[in-house]
């Protein structure tokens, strides 16, 4: 008899019975996908893994805590049959057969009336595939549809409103790859792009050619595009009805005026989307081998912003307090006050030896770091040459590379 390829169908199955037979790995994968789709799950297992058994506690899915007995199928829609007892399988896909219920079999699937696509999502879109007998094949598929999907390089026209308003998009620390799988979707979608210097600037060479790019770089020690000027260019491509990306470096609400963009677009009843993405402050230091955190040496990291130096009366920043503290401080936009910064804390206490790494380009082809001491980091910076964007890093940590 010829074989028959199957036929894909997706099945609704919110309130629906599902029997779950095993609750084993095999059932572990699948049962949070059949919780999602709101199906009534009763789940047949004398044991069952931990993650399992936390379902079941916590209301997900109701537990017998038994073996598989004739008649457990009466009723239900759709069975997963994962024991591990042949007999039982095999008996459970007799009833199944029976009753006309469709059931997967995870120790035969030639004996099962159903089969269990690979299955991926991405943003209101569910990719199933199917290769027979060969569910490696299937998965790496999957993967590769889902991956395009979400990083903008598989696309089709879209017909119904993308993102509407302004999403308002953290680039991470620099490495394109280090964006988040929302932002980059988001860019691959937009009209136009409102990005910061900071940003990963290598994701714009990746735009279509009628996306609009608007430079919105505040370069320190050179030209900027006023925040004033940012906001209007936010509101004014959003007006003209276009998906508008306003790309920032590191986290959009990490010392990055994020904030007072939405309150400008909300003003103008402008809805945004914020997409938080990987900060600096933590990033950084760990593409240069420092953990911001060590056991036994550090139970708390302070990030701080040094871009007005302690002396300023419109500093916020106790920098005496600061110097109190035995963990580590990670200061950003603090290139230019670093001598300073380094002085206050040695004068409230921090000893002079202590430590400091400063990271420029983080994440980066330019990435490079330089190790001083408090007492000395001032000067290296100078004869070093060190420009923004830099991460330092004051305390014990510094001194604990990755292996």
């Amino acid at each position: 008899m010829a074989e028959h390829a199957p036929y894909p169908v997706g099945l609704r199955l919110a309130g629906r019975r599902v029997v779950v037979l095993g609750a084993g790995q095999v059932a572990q994968r699948r049962l949070p996908a059949l919780i999602a789709a709101g199906a009534d799950v009763l789940l047949v297992s004398p044991s069952a893994t931990p993650s399992v058994e936390a379902m079941a506690e916590a209301g997900e899915l109701r537990w017998e805590r038994r073996r598989y007995r004739d008649g457990d199928l009466d009723g239900a829609w759709y069975a997963l049959i994962t024991t591990d007892d042949p007999a039982a399988n095999a008996a459970a896909s007799a009833e199944a057969e029976a009753r006309r219920v469709w059931a997967v079999r995870s120790d035969d699937a030639s004996a099962a009336s159903a089969w269990t696509p690979a299955t991926g999502r991405s943003e209101g879109v569910t990719v199933a595939v199917l290769t027979g007998s060969d569910p490696r094949r299937s998965a790496a598929l999957r993967d590769t549809i889902v991956e395009g999907l979400r990083d903008g390089s598989l696309a089709a026209p879209h017909h119904r409103p993308r993102h509407k308003g302004v999403a308002l998009v953290g680039g991470g620390p620099g490495d394109p790859d280090l964006i988040t799988v929302r932002g980059r979707r988001l860019l691959a979608e937009a009209d136009v792009v409102i990005a910061d210097r900071l940003g990963p600037r290598d994701l714009l060479d990746e735009l279509p050619p009628h996306v609009e790019v608007v430079d919105a770089a505040k370069i320190p020690y050179g030209r900027f595009m006023a925040q004033e000027a940012i906001n209007n260019a936010l509101i004014e491509h959003a007006k003209a009805g276009k998906a508008v990306v306003r790309l920032k470096g590191g986290d959009p609400f990490v010392f990055g005026r994020g904030m007072e963009e939405v309150q400008a677009l909300a003003e103008h009843g402008i809805p945004c989307t914020v997409v938080p993405g990987i900060s600096s402050s933590i990033s950084v230091p760990a593409a240069a081998g420092i953990p911001v955190t060590h056991r036994g040496v550090a139970h708390e990291f302070t990030v701080v912003s040094g871009h007005v130096a302690p002396d300023d009366p419109r500093s916020l920043v106790d920098w005496e307090a600061l110097a109190r503290l035995q963990g580590t401080l990670v200061l950003l936009m603090s290139v230019e006050n670093i001598g300073r910064i380094a002085a206050t804390l040695i004068r409230h206490g921090r000893t002079a030896d202590t430590p400091v790494a400063v990271v420029q380009e983080g994440t980066t082809a330019a990435q490079r770091r330089v190790d001083a001491t408090l007492a000395t980091v001032g000067e290296s910076v100078k004869a070093e040459g060190i420009r923004p964007p830099a991460v330092i890093v004051i305390g014990e940590v510094v001194r604990y590379p990755a292996p």
